[in-house]
């Protein structure tokens, strides 16, 4: 039989055993979060006076789930967090900023395992919309005044056809007036020439002539 030493010597390897394996495993948990790499290239994209696109790349083989970027007006504290997990798209919209206004951006990879360090910031400022308005390419302000003046013609033209076609209806119902009309003439004529001949024949009692008395 085993000594109760031996078995409580025993039973004191398991339970360190358990531990170092625990320790073993937690290490390899915080190696794997410590390996997500940052997100790369961050960029921001069609920026606009109220709202801009940040995009980035992420290595290849990282076993990332989502994303988590926080947005910050430069020297204010306030941050907003825009996080989503489930899904492999590598760009965000930021909305609702203010116009001319500077702000900082981060970007982090989010996996099964936990976050990745944040990207580095990225800069970057709204502009002001009379500067929107300025920055308008020559180009673009006649393409989009050659489509005003296309759709304006276009209604000009919608309104001279419905017009030529109510105009043929008019014409089309005159003539067809007309034509009745024009019909109906030989038939009027024939009935004022017979009570023209039935006024202009006069009428005799019987008995032949009218004799006066003497």
């Amino acid at each position: 039989m085993r000594s109760a030493g031996a078995t409580e010597g025993n039973a004191e390897k398991r339970y360190v055993q358990l531990t170092k394996s625990k320790t073993v495993t937690d290490e390899k948990k915080g190696l794997l979060e410590t390996l997500l790499s940052a997100p790369l290239n961050v960029t921001i994209r069609e920026i606009e006076v109220n709202s801009a696109v940040v995009t980035w790349e992420i290595l290849e083989g990282d076993p990332v789930i989502g994303f988590a970027i926080t947005q910050q007006k430069k020297d204010v504290r306030m941050l907003r967090l825009i996080q989503e997990v489930n899904t492999t798209t590598r760009s965000c919209a930021l909305w609702d900023l203010d116009e001319d206004t500077e702000y900082i951006v981060h970007v982090q990879s989010i996996s099964m395992g936990g976050s990745s360090p944040p990207s580095e910031p990225v800069l970057f400022r709204t502009p002001k919309e009379s500067e929107k308005l300025a920055s308008q390419s020559p180009d673009r302000l006649m393409s989009e005044e050659f489509a005003h003046a296309a759709q304006l013609r276009a209604g000009e033209l919608i309104i001279i056809v419905v017009v030529l076609v109510m105009w043929a209806g008019v014409i089309a119902l005159f003539c067809r007036q007309y034509d009745i009309i024009k019909d109906n003439e030989p038939n009027n004529n024939k009935d004022k020439a017979k009570n023209s001949s039935e006024c202009s024949t006069p009428e005799h009692p019987q008995g032949g002539l009218l004799r006066s008395n003497v």
